[in-house]
């Protein structure tokens, strides 16, 4: 028995039949980053000269879709490989990967069938690639495939010597979906890093096959190498404290509540060092204990955009290279260290590094409107 309505995402229908100016939010049109990339201009060209970061709902996802849409139709492209989380019933990144196949390109999309709410979708388009020939895959048995990758593979003319093979990729905090990309917070970053992308195509290797691959270098995947990495990182950090240097972690993600992760960061915390954590949904860490959690602040921010960006920050020390920043499509839930195909990748591009900063963590550590403090007996104010 449900005391009230059993289904209230059907009150949604409610909002657009509702004269009352008065109650909605003003709208929002994402922007297209022009002074980045003008329109009209080649996605291809621009990520030769470096990284591009796009924070949406501010900035527009048709980025994204304007880049494989120039994948698609570009004769040097070779090859696009994209995982599949929760795309929606309509889909034009899904109809784009369609064309690609029907333009004999090599299109490999790792579709997972059991994310909740979009199994009968996912299966649809599964089945709709596989129809023009795509190669269809559904990860690792045993884990749910949640990373968010895009990988292009393209053949291009060298001025001297024979043509080469270069990768492009997209790498992402949250779904391909243009529907939700206007409703959550997220980060994605487009990049011709040979680093990165070398690893984003191990990782698709290893989900389309099952032969042994190499281990990415760079890009930190669970369940192999995220859990271990953030541990030591964490560690890192609490030695830098017990030595009087600057000690200091600042994340943000949706959940919190792997018991391993929970207890370095109190072992940090103990050992002097500051950390501060965004945490949307559920967390198991109580912040504000003395002795015991004292260092640690936990705040929760519930506004018009569901808080969906993970950003991690980690500094122990005073030198250049005693700090790293990541962003991941990874909570710290023992589901996703351990049970899921996640990603994790480091900014190191000195500007948008600090931008990423500057807009997914700085605001949210001083925001006195939209925050939710949780004490030492778990309850928020």
């Amino acid at each position: 028995k449900v005391n009230g309505p059993v289904n209230l995402v059907r009150l949604n229908q409610l909002i657009d039949q509702a004269d009352a100016p008065a109650l909605r939010f003003a709208p929002l049109a994402p922007s297209w980053p022009e002074a980045d990339l003008p329109r009209g201009s080649s996605v291809f060209a621009r990520l030769q000269q470096g990284d591009m970061l796009l924070h949406h709902p501010f900035q527009s996802f048709d980025v994204v879709v304007e880049f494989l849409r120039q994948a698609v139709h570009d004769p040097a492209v070779l090859a696009i490989k994209q995982t599949i989380y929760r795309t929606g019933s309509q889909s034009v990144l899904m109809e784009l990967l369609i064309e690609a196949a029907r333009r004999g390109k090599d299109v490999c999309v790792v579709v997972e069938l059991k994310a909740r709410f979009d199994e009968e979708a996912n299966i649809n388009w599964a089945e709709r690639l596989e129809a023009v020939g795509a190669q269809v895959v559904y990860g690792i048995v045993g884990f749910k495939t949640h990373a968010k990758l895009l990988l292009i593979t393209r053949r291009e003319q060298q001025r001297r010597g024979p043509p080469l093979l270069r990768r492009y990729a997209h790498l992402s905090t949250g779904n391909y979906n243009p529907g939700t990309a206007r409703l959550y917070t997220d980060v994605g970053m487009l990049t011709a890093d040979a680093q990165l992308t070398a690893d984003a195509d191990a990782v698709f290797h290893q989900l389309a096959s099952l032969t042994k691959v190499r281990t990415p270098r760079h890009l930190l995947t669970a369940p192999f190498a995220l859990h271990r990495r953030l541990m030591a990182h964490i560690d890192q950090v609490a030695h830098a404290a017990r030595g009087g240097g600057r000690a200091r972690i600042v994340a943000k993600f949706n959940s919190l509540t792997e018991p391993a992760l929970i207890a370095a960061l109190l072992h940090a915390a103990q050992a002097g060092a500051e950390i501060d954590l965004i945490v949307r949904g559920a967390c198991m860490l109580p912040p504000g204990i003395p002795g015991v959690s004292e260092r640690i602040r936990v705040r929760s921010v519930v506004g018009r955009f569901l808080e969906h960006t993970r950003a991690l920050y980690f500094r122990w020390g005073d030198g250049e290279s005693d700090e790293a920043l990541y962003l991941s499509s990874a909570d710290w839930m023992g589901r996703n260290m351990f049970r899921r195909i996640e990603i994790a990748w480091p900014v190191r591009d000195a500007v948008l590094r600090q931008r990423v900063i500057d807009e997914c963590l700085v605001p949210y550590l001083h925001d006195r409107r939209d925050a939710w403090l949780q004490s030492p007996d778990g309850h928020y104010q």
